[in-house]
């Protein structure tokens, strides 16, 4: 057998998923595996006995069977100068002599018993695999030291035994490692080529197919080589410098009875960032001198200029922030300011747009129809709007100004409440709430690009409608400047709390301000990560393998600067930091 000599399977390791308390929370998980007497049927999606506990990360066609190697346990008893590994102690399920991640080539197909197996993909980089070892460096170590382990996919059933023979009966077509595979995504400096080599090996795992497809897109776009297009979203690579500017307030415009707008420009010479059509800027207000300071987010409303920015502030009854706002500010008044971001932007194209908003959503929107007229786009555009009445209805006379100068523009306006004044047929449409059943009765083409701003049951039932009416989800846009929904892989769903300030007593470091979630805490060095800083305030997060590795916890930087530990293994994009393994320098504002 080529570059492996005499390769056995020492050990078939199963176990079911079951609850395993962690740092305060419940984990379901099979992580825990035991070593098996006698032979095992090995079945399409398991060997007999054995189960994932998080289908979305494991399991699988293509992640049937987990490998790890002999040799590999004794690098790591030299390494973290251990002697209390069981066989199946890194979650195998195949404990082996041989088969060396830097010796097998995805695609390579073994013989194993009567069962026929092929290397489908590297090992995916998970937290569970350093609660099994009780070392919560272990996902980022895997990947660092270039031995990750592998997984099957079983083409033909069989019976397997620990003593059985390991037979290569095939290559892989490209003889790209495992090794070489697992550096591609996870370690900085992928080479075209390589990205290439790998696309063409029919065996790879769809999950890592579409990771090496973005970095190599990435690679074709001059001057977006920041960040890992292979491990986050285009949402996470929209990046923006940290830090607030301060801005002048121009002047202050009444668009109707609950909103009004703000114009900002520079205090000095130099330009403002350009905004993309849809973004926000973050506002860091004082309202009370011995409080800290309240930060908001609010789109830009007008079109994108580097002269000045236009936010809308919708006035509630209790806000602190648009009280001080709409009632205190004057012009002239300084705020600060940070950099234009956001994902929610208009996306290039042919097919129509639908812009669709309800209330003060309609602001973002209004920055994209801005841009469409200003280019007098020849796409067909629709705007969609509900209000409760004429009163209730910011940039009417605006947006009807806008769309007169679009060659294919449509206009449809429901309020739900409109008063005598309001005339059908002039300022509105219909009367009624606005939901996603008028989009089939106006003819609106499903083959659009959709936005969708506006309150969150609006949100709810117009994305929930167009699922249904068979619209791409990738054609469905929306913006939402709460809390994303969280990624905690494994753990158990409890009832979500309020953020709040961490139990016990309050820490003295720099200030730590997550603004979807409207909370400033005081750093304490008794966390690890500014994750569990968050985790105990019950912010909503995302994470994966908590070392630096998967990139999943990547968030924006909005203002301030962060050191790490451990060192991620391939750096952020620039103007984001990465929450499982950052500590604060200074005082921070995550985009969290």
């Amino acid at each position: 057998m080529k570059g492996v000599h005499m390769a056995r399977l020492l050990s078939v390791n199963v176990g079911r998923p079951r609850e395993i308390a962690w740092r305060g929370k419940m984990v379901y998980t099979s992580v825990w595996k035991e070593s098996v007497e006698g032979r095992r049927q090995v079945r399409r999606l398991n060997i007999d006995g054995d189960a994932q506990g998080d289908l979305a990360g494991h399991g699988g066609e293509h992640r049937a069977v987990l490998v790890y190697q002999m040799d590999s346990y004794r690098y790591w008893q030299r390494e973290l100068k251990r002697h209390d590994f069981v066989l199946g102690q890194f979650g195998e399920n195949f404990t082996a002599e041989g088969l060396a991640d830097n010796e097998v080539s995805i695609g390579d197909r073994f013989r194993i018993g009567t069962a026929l197996f092929e290397v489908t993909q590297p090992r995916v980089t998970c937290y569970r695999v350093g609660m099994r070892m009780d070392e919560p460096r272990m996902a980022a170590l895997l990947v660092e030291h270039r031995r990750p382990g592998f997984y099957l996919r079983v083409l033909e059933e069989g019976e397997v035994g620990a003593g059985d023979e390991i037979v290569k009966v095939a290559e892989g077509p490209e003889r790209l490692s495992v090794a070489a595979a697992d550096a591609l995504l996870y370690l900085p400096g992928a080479a075209k080529e390589e990205l290439e080599r790998a696309l063409r090996i029919p065996a790879l795992s769809s999950g890592w197919k579409s990771s090496f497809e973005a970095l190599l897109r990435q690679m074709m776009q001059p001057g977006s080589r920041t960040g890992n297009a292979g491990l986050t979203s285009a949402e996470q690579r929209i990046t923006a410098a940290p830090g607030f500017r301060p801005l002048k307030v121009a002047r202050m415009d009444r668009e109707s009875s609950s909103v009004v707008s703000l114009v900002l420009e520079p205090v000095d010479d130099r330009p403002l960032p350009v905004p993309l059509p849809g973004q926000f800027v973050v506002l860091r207000l004082r309202p009370q001198a011995d409080a800290p300071p309240v930060l908001r987010s609010y789109s830009l409303s007008d079109l994108p200029d580097a002269g000045r920015y236009r936010i809308a502030i919708k006035e509630e009854p209790h806000g602190i922030a648009s009280t001080y706002l709409s009632r205190h500010l004057r012009a002239g008044d300084i705020l600060d300011v940070s950099a234009p971001r956001g994902a929610f932007i208009l996306q290039r194209g042919d097919l129509p747009v639908v812009l669709l908003s309800a209330g003060v959503g309609v602001t973002p929107v209004m920055a994209m129809l801005h841009a469409l007229a200003a280019h007098t786009s020849p796409r067909l555009v629709w705007w969609i709007y509900g209000a409760r009445n004429g009163l209730d209805h910011p940039f009417a006379r605006e947006a009807r100004d806008l769309l007169a100068k679009l060659p294919h523009s449509r206009s449809y306006v429901q309020y739900s409440r409109p008063v005598a004044a309001d005339q059908l047929g002039v300022g509105f449409d219909a009367a009624g709430r606005l939901t996603a059943t008028v989009l089939e009765k106006l003819g609106v083409p499903r083959e659009s690009d959709f936005y969708l701003c506006g309150p969150s049951a609006f949100l709810e039932d117009f994305t929930a409608g167009l699922g249904s009416w068979g619209v791409a989800r990738d054609r469905v846009h929306t913006e939402v400047f709460g809390s994303g929904e969280p990624i905690t892989p494994g753990v158990k769903k409890v009832p979500r709390r309020l953020p709040h300030a961490p139990p016990g007593s309050l820490g003295n470091g720099p200030k730590i301000s997550f603004a979807r979630a409207g909370l400033t805490v005081s750093w304490d060095p008794k966390f690890q990560s500014l994750l569990e800083l968050a985790e105990a305030c019950d912010v909503p997060v995302r994470w994966s393998c908590r070392t630096g590795v998967c990139h999943t916890c990547e968030s924006g930087l909005i203002s301030g600067s962060v050191r790490y530990d451990p060192e991620p293994l391939e750096p952020p994009a620039a103007g984001n930091l990465l929450t499982c393994c950052a500590r604060p320098r200074e005082d921070l504002v995550i985009d969290i």
